[in-house]
């Protein structure tokens, strides 16, 4: 096939160079809004996979397609747990259904905020768009902390842990716990 690409004219090349640019962009799209870790190596730049991102990634997929309501990940700090659950998770869910709604609880207020304003700084960055590109803030609603998608989407940033006394602590549970420890 190279030797019969001389014979083809300059601008037949372009549009051939042009076409395979935008398949490659389309497969891309569509790898990425399947499969989390596509989406990863998309937006992560110099992300470096391990074995325990890969069956994160498929946990994470299972909950997406409703397979699996519930998960809990336990593992060593600087594992990316908190990259993958707290960062791209919810942007990548978002990605793909504009309208969920979405709250991001922390062991504090200002640890959920930090993971709100990384998740709508991603939604607002084109490379993004690329992968989502139906999916954006509604222009009204940015705070770092509590945002909306234009699609009606909504995220909510909460602290478990911002009761606080000088010598007691009240964290509430998700299923109406309360545990209180004196110091």
């Amino acid at each position: 096939m190279s030797g019969a690409l001389h014979t083809i004219p300059d601008h037949d090349l372009r549009e051939l160079l042009l076409l395979e640019e935008q398949l490659k962009k389309l497969e891309t799209r569509e790898a990425a809004q399947t499969s989390f870790m596509a989406y990863v190596d998309h937006v992560y730049d110099g992300f470096i996979v391990g074995r325990h991102h890969k069956i994160i990634a498929e946990k994470l997929e299972r909950i997406a397609s409703g397979d699996l309501k519930r998960l809990i990940v336990n593992m060593p700090p600087r594992h990316s747990k908190s990259e993958f659950a707290s960062y791209l998770m919810p942007s990548w869910f978002l990605g793909r259904n504009a309208k969920l709604k979405i709250i991001q609880a922390t062991m504090n207020t200002e640890l959920a905020v930090r993971f709100g304003r990384k998740v709508r700084d991603l939604i607002a960055d084109p490379i993004y768009h690329e992968i989502f590109p139906d999916t954006d803030l509604k222009p009204d609603s940015q705070a770092a902390g509590r945002w909306e998608t234009s699609a009606g989407g909504e995220y909510f940033a909460a602290g478990w842990i911002d009761y606080h006394c000088p010598d007691t602590v009240v964290q509430e549970g998700s299923y109406g716990q309360v545990t209180a420890s004196a110091g």
